[in-house]
């Protein structure tokens, strides 16, 4: 399943996909989408990685933010505000979208086994268990450079998660209303 804003995708066994909700800019227009393992939901876009590592993109794509029709070996995909970024097989990140934030400069990473897009940042995180990350931190949504051991990811509007090996969670960011008020989670794992 995905969750976007105003609408939910969900991925059926046999790589259909069902959508729900909002579909303003067509952002649920996935009925033709076939073969999928992978989905994520942006405001206003839908993205996906096919069964042979292709992706796909429906909705708003006024910033590029859809225009993954030429990435391949992908085994992930993250939607953000107006940004996708891919995960290769091989551990590299790749992005699209609007860079004025500075959310796509993913170029660089290496060894990503997971990966997250927010509003207006992305969080990787490395076989080694490190975290990296790129774009807007006026919350302080990035600063997730002394983290260790972690084994995922999640990035929100204006915070990040992560997830420890020993399935305690950390937080990074705004807390205004308490979403990163996690530090007595324990027992935590991957679904």
């Amino acid at each position: 399943m995905a969750a976007g804003w105003r609408r939910t995708l969900g991925l059926l066994t046999n790589g259909l996909v069902l959508a729900v909700g909002r579909s303003s800019q067509g952002q649920s227009d996935v009925r033709s989408w076939r073969e999928m393992v992978d989905l994520s939901c942006g405001d206003w876009h839908s993205v996906g990685v096919r069964s042979d590592g292709s992706a796909l993109a429906a909705g708003n794509n006024r910033r590029g933010q859809c225009a993954v029709e030429g990435w391949f070996d992908l085994t992930a995909i993250s939607a953000g505000y107006l940004h996708t970024v891919g995960l290769r097989s091989d551990g590299r990140a790749v992005a699209t979208g609007d860079r004025v934030s500075g959310a796509c400069e993913v170029d660089e990473w290496e060894e990503v086994v997971a990966l997250g897009a927010g509003s207006y940042h992305t969080v990787g995180t490395t076989a080694s268990g490190r975290v990296l990350a790129t774009g807007d931190n006026s919350y302080g949504q990035c600063e997730v450079g002394d983290w260790r051991d972690m084994v995922a990811v999640a990035a929100g509007s204006t915070h990040t998660l992560g997830l420890r090996a020993d399935g305690t969670v950390v937080a990074a960011g705004n807390n205004a209303d308490g979403q990163c008020a996690v530090d007595a989670w324990s027992g935590v794992r991957l679904p």
